[in-house]
């Protein structure tokens, strides 16, 4: 039972889709019974769910599962005599559960009151979460499962390995290192946003320092927050920023299942196609 478990949290840790693959039921003589699991990734597989053409066939039907736009649970019934050629002859049922990491990821800059309040509503929401700060202490020991704590000197540097389509977010100790992740941000224009904490005199200064440095600032968020959300206690701010946040959400994808069609000609078993269903 540990390696699909180990596997599924390693994908969740590394922000990587994969399929987790579960016995929903067994007749007759099946090579394991309802229960066996075994978790698929673009190019891993860890588990069992009794090996050879059956296993063969649900790991390629999940690997294009992965390839599709299908997210959510699915099932598909596998004959194994008829169907799959082996000779143990029961049914089986198995469900595919696609699992995608969320698709919104947010670098936060900074572990003041604000950032830690901002990190506790983000753990119950479907972000991923990169928390950056340069104090040895600043950040705690642990973390929610969908936030990773980075430690490093100069976090302006690390604004060059976010991922494309990050949410940045810059509320550190230091104005002059808020000032370098902005400008370090708006350097790169895959970078949808690019929020600051403050006033609007401390915009209106970044933007003239920014300008100076050729940088447009038309994705310059500040202040942040949801207008029309008064109050400065750091729970306050960061009930308005997450709101502001959430606006990024990206829609949902298609969650209609993709079916397996196995072909039978004759004496034969052809290798299944996988086709996507035909809207109703």
């Amino acid at each position: 039972m540990g390696a699909w478990l180990d596997a599924l949290a390693a994908a969740e840790r590394a922000g990587l889709p994969a399929v987790l693959v579960t016995v929903l039921a067994a007749k007759g003589s099946t090579p394991r019974d309802a229960g066996a699991k075994m978790v698929v990734s673009a190019d891993g597989l860890a588990g069992t769910i009794g090996g050879g053409n059956l296993e063969y066939r649900c790991e390629g039907a999940a690997r294009a599962l992965l390839a599709s736009d299908a997210e959510g649970p699915s099932t598909q019934d596998f004959p194994l005599g008829p169907a799959l050629g082996q000779c143990c002859g029961g049914h089986v049922t198995v469900l595919f559960e696609v699992l995608r990491p969320p698709g919104l990821h947010i670098a936060l800059f900074g572990a003041g009151h604000v950032g830690t309040a901002l990190v506790r509503l983000l753990a119950d929401l479907p972000v991923r979460v990169d928390w950056i700060d340069s104090r040895p202490d600043a950040l705690p020991a642990h973390v929610p499962d969908n936030v990773v704590a980075v430690r490093t000197a100069d976090p302006a540097r690390a604004v060059a390995d976010l991922p494309a389509g990050s949410l940045v977010l810059a509320m550190t100790h230091d104005h002059a290192l808020d000032f370098a992740i902005v400008a370090a941000a708006l350097g790169r224009p895959d970078l949808p946003s690019v929020g600051l904490i403050g006033s609007a005199t401390k915009r209106a200064r970044f933007v003239t320092r920014l300008v100076r440095l050729g940088l447009d600032t038309d994705r310059l968020v500040c202040p942040i927050g949801v207008p029309g959300i008064v109050g400065k206690e750091p729970a306050v701010v960061a009930v308005s920023v997450a709101a502001q946040i959430m606006r990024f959400q990206p829609a949902q994808r298609s969650t209609k299942p993709m079916p397996i069609r196995v072909k039978e000609c004759g004496d034969c078993v052809c290798p299944p196609t996988m086709d996507r269903m035909q809207s109703q």
